[in-house]
């Protein structure tokens, strides 16, 4: 046990609340409170959050702003960009108002930080205020780390309402209301809008899924009565730039203006992300980790020509969501022809276990170890194993690590990973 579990073990909950709020203020104090000079979105939900916040950099940047942000893929300081190697979607509060004041001193005018529930939690986003909350949408995840769904709903929750509450600033001359950015497609949107306080900008988004046309080229759809076209594929993808659009609606950009930066959004590191060193199959790595975004990512796949299926992929560890390691077996073994189980995250659980479990829900759907269905510890194997096996026109699937750089093992420590460099070696060496 780490000296960091002792202490959380020793010391109540409130007490570590009170510790960490204090962090978060005193982080703030001690960099100047430069949120206070940038308009900060925040963006959180289950899924898309990463993908939205780079899809909104782009198009703020696509109208020649100048932009920062933080996400799980990376972080962005105007013309600098640096992948995230952090294993965390917020960073701590220090690293987090450090890299707010280097935009300031960068003279980026937005800054757009992944809110995630964990982080709220800890107060990670307290001393920073944000102008604009966004919701991407909300279905069960991260229920164990919260005690239950409900509980991870109300920390999305109180990311809002300290929004709501938190004053307005000038910048420019200008008085920055507060706005709240909803897909009012998720049935939890009337929680969300219900905390969001009288005075407040709302803007609501949905999408019409039978008014979009969705191909292997790109997808085709309507934003506001005005056509748009994006070449990052899938529905999900329209959810994210809808929802990037949505918040520029929010920040008084003309429609005309939106749709146009809107069509110039490419595709985010490690989301659906091909990997092409000439072979005659295909190559797609992602990050999806948990059901409802894999099963998503399956939709879209079946957009992309493709004969066999062989899906890689596997669990995460350290107490994250043991019931949902079945549920991804199951989905790979009713989706994919072939299912190679592999190690992932396992922090300080048995990997082996992982596998175990994830396999079980394959074999529930009646793949057959050793012949459409294999455990493979070593993950470099595990990809090798599929390069080894795919024919002319299959498509290989890599989830669950996506652009990330290290893999999270014992002991609070990571070692260099990249699902995409792995996948290189992999066919550099079995071709």
């Amino acid at each position: 046990m780490t000296l960091k579990q002792t202490v959380r073990k020793l010391v109540p909950e409130p007490l570590i609340s009170v510790y960490h709020w204090f962090l978060a203020k005193l982080a703030a104090i001690v960099f100047g409170f430069p949120s206070r000079q940038l308009i900060v979105i925040g963006i959180t939900g289950t899924s898309g959050k990463s993908t939205t916040v780079q899809f909104l950099g782009q198009m703020l940047e696509a109208a020649g702003k100048r932009v920062g942000w933080a996400s799980t893929v990376s972080f962005k300081i105007a013309d600098k960009e640096w992948v995230n190697d952090k294993k965390m979607t917020m960073l701590g509060r220090f690293q987090t108002q450090k890299l707010l004041r280097q935009m300031v001193t960068a003279g980026c005018e937005y800054a757009i930080v992944e809110v995630s529930s964990q982080g709220i939690v800890q107060h990670r986003h307290v001393g920073i205020n944000f102008d604009i909350a966004t919701l991407t949408n909300l279905w069960p995840e991260h229920i164990e780390a919260h005690g239950g769904f409900e509980n991870y709903k109300k920390a999305k929750g109180k990311f809002f309402e300290y929004v709501a509450k938190s004053p307005l600033k000038k910048l420019a001359g200008k008085v920055i209301h507060k706005s709240f950015v909803v897909n009012v497609d998720n049935e939890h949107a009337p929680y969300f809008l219900g905390l969001v306080g009288e005075g407040n900008q709302v803007v609501e988004f949905r999408i019409d899924t039978e008014e979009v046309k969705l191909s292997a080229d790109g997808s085709e759809f309507n934003w506001e009565d005005l056509p748009a076209f994006i070449e990052p594929i899938g529905l999900p993808n329209v959810y994210n730039a809808v929802c990037a659009a949505s918040i520029t609606k929010a920040l008084d950009f003309s429609l005309s203006e939106t749709v146009t930066v809107m069509e110039k959004i490419k595709s985010v590191s490690g989301r659906l992300e091909s990997i092409d060193e000439g072979q005659d199959f295909f190559v797609i790595v992602d990050y999806a980790f948990e059901p409802k975004a894999l099963t998503s990512l399956y939709e879209t796949i079946r957009l992309l020509p493709h004969q066999k299926i062989i899906h890689v992929l596997g669990s995460t560890g350290g107490g994250r969501d043991i019931a949902r390691r079945p549920v991804l077996g199951k989905i790979a073994g009713e989706k994919a022809d072939v299912v190679i189980v592999t190690n992932e995250d396992p922090y300080d659980d048995d990997p082996q276990n992982i596998i175990d479990q994830v396999t079980a829900g394959a074999l529930e759907v009646g793949k057959q170890e050793n012949e459409n269905l294999f455990r493979i510890l070593d993950r470099q194997a595990a990809i090798e194993k599929a390069v080894a096996l795919a024919k002319t026109g299959d498509l290989i699937l890599i989830t669950g690590k996506g652009s990330e750089p290290v893999m999270a093992v014992a002991n609070g420590k990571t070692i260099p990973w990249d699902d995409r460099r792995a996948v290189r070696t992999a066919l550099k060496k079995i071709f």
